[in-house]
């Protein structure tokens, strides 16, 4: 059973499919592989593994009388707790909302179950998705597979620790400043966020709703993108949903499978992006990428974005700001935490108690810092002048990408660092967001993927790739031909070279659910 769960998404769907295997045996596998596991990790928040033996079992059934299910049907799926869903709390990682249960699923969930994607947890994350750790969640922090005394990043670390560990195939995540991506690349896992509006937030927590996206996480470029096309698509109840007719992405991944796709491909390198502070192992695994890049025929350009170096100035005054409208709604009176001070109290006062035992420090750091960029006399001068450097940073994509098809940057500018390494100092993970945080101000694609460990600790580094906005699949189509490139160099996938999380390892961990 063990082997199941180190398989690809495609590779089970395949065997589902054959009849060699049952969605109840893949879906207790992986449910066995968290027993095993997630008392150290503390990847997962909830599962539920009567109602996803029983969604598994649905599956086979439909799968024996010959009815037509999608690709994917069967493949057990973990799920960001950003995303509400009705047969698990949804907590979006704060003890404002501990229990609280949705009435409905998030689009996004909804189309993986009517695709027949079996639900088998919801994964930690920072609080409100505001860091870059999984420090910061009220339930306590994730580990990294690699390394269980580091960080997985964040905030989505919970989603691609799950995945790295191999706990699940396919998981869910949120991207707001890198939240999918970064910590794909610091837990050796793809992570991809779609276009803006490319894939329905609705039912998404809402962090700072301008550029908030969800996407998927898995091991492998196709994985990702078969996951990509099963939650895409218009979506009537998100505003900001495109319609738009998306190219399927799997098919994309498989034709960039061949690295000879890669000829011709003109590759950006933004100088701006490769800013002070990279470490010098990612800086060498990024420049040998690039190397593997050019011996197959690609072009590398050097692109100057003036504003990129105002981009993470510009997204800490737009995000807090958002945010503090966003979570205004979590006031005690209609859902979630309440508590009333001693002998009772006007609601202000209950209010201003709940509050202050929900939220955690960071989440109450960036609401006041957002609450005074919107204050009267100082939203033309923090607020609106973000904004303007937000369409300047849009034109330095628009220019950049009018002379090459992608771009490309290390996905983060170090490994995984050791948990409380940045403890007291917020600033140092604000930072570890600066590739990435462009890609949200600009709407655009990004995917991360791994490119090899770095020489100082052994731990992933990943390479990010962005592409203009709609253009997804070009994404999927060159990040394929590069893992191909990758598993070619380390005669396997990077996937493979994981550690194995045995009684040894996990003993290592200086903490878990046993300690929270």
């Amino acid at each position: 059973m063990s082997e199941l769960t180190r398989l690809t998404a495609a590779d089970l769907a395949a065997r589902l499919v054959s009849g060699e295997v049952s969605s109840e045996e893949a879906t207790r596998a992986h449910l066995d592989r968290i027993a095993e596991v997630d008392d150290a990790l503390n990847a997962f928040l909830a599962t539920d593994a009567e109602a996803s033996l029983a969604a598994a079992r649905d599956i086979d059934a439909r799968r024996a009388v010959g009815e037509s299910l999608g690709e994917l049907a069967g493949v057990p799926l973990a799920i960001k707790d950003v995303l509400v869903t009705t047969d698990m709390p949804a907590t979006s990682g704060s003890k404002i909302l501990e229990g609280y249960r949705s009435p409905f699923d998030a689009t996004a969930v909804a189309r993986a179950r009517a695709a027949g994607l079996v639900s088998i947890g919801k994964t930690n994350m920072d609080e409100f998705a505001m860091g870059s750790s999984t420090e910061n969640s009220a339930y306590g922090p994730t580990l990294n597979p690699w390394k269980l005394g580091n960080v997985p990043g964040g905030s989505g670390g919970g989603s691609a620790a799950a995945v790295s560990a191999f706990e699940a195939p396919l998981a869910l995540g949120s991207d707001t400043g890198g939240s999918i991506r970064q910590p794909a690349a610091l837990t050796g896992s793809v992570g991809v966020k779609p276009t803006y509006g490319g894939v329905s937030r609705y039912g998404a927590i809402a962090l700072a709703s301008s550029l908030d996206q969800i996407g998927p996480c898995a091991r492998t470029v196709l994985d990702t993108a078969l996951l990509h096309d099963v939650i895409a698509g218009h979506d009537a109840h998100d505003s900001t949903s495109l319609d738009f007719s998306w190219p399927s992405m799997a098919r994309a991944a498989r034709d960039g499978s061949d690295p000879a796709t890669l000829r011709g491909l003109r590759v950006g390198v933004v100088k701006q992006l490769m800013i002070d502070g990279v470490q010098p192992g990612v800086q060498v695994r990024f420049e040998q990428a690039l190397e593997l890049l050019t011996a197959q025929g690609a072009e590398l350009v050097e692109i100057d974005a003036p504003h990129f170096e105002y981009a993470v100035a510009a997204y800490y005054l737009i995000l807090p700001a958002e945010a503090s409208s966003n979570l205004a709604k979590y006031d005690s009176v209609r859902f979630g935490l309440r508590v009333a001070p001693q002998g009772g109290g006007t609601v202000e006062s209950v209010m201003s108690e709940t509050r202050a035992a929900g939220f955690g420090a960071e989440v109450k750091r960036r609401i006041i810092l957002g609450t005074y960029a919107l204050s009267a006399g100082y939203y033309d001068a923090y607020y609106g002048s973000a904004q303007q450097v937000r369409t300047l940073i849009q034109r330095d994509f628009a220019a950049a990408f009018e002379r090459v098809d992608v771009i490309a940057s290390p996905t983060a500018p170090t490994t995984a660092w050791a948990l409380g390494a940045h403890s007291g100092d917020p600033m140092r993970d604000y930072l570890n967001d600066a590739t990435t945080i462009p890609a949200n101000l600009a709407g655009i694609p990004g995917i991360s993927l791994p490119i090899g460990t770095a020489s100082e600790d052994g731990l992933p580094v990943g390479l990010q790739l962005m592409a203009p906005a709609f253009e997804d699949a070009r994404l999927y189509r060159a990040g394929s031909a590069i893992e191909q490139l990758i598993a070619e160099r380390d005669d396997a996938p990077f996937w493979a070279q994981a550690p194995e999380l045995d009684a040894a390892f996990l003993a290592t961990a200086p903490n878990g659910k046993a300690a929270n």
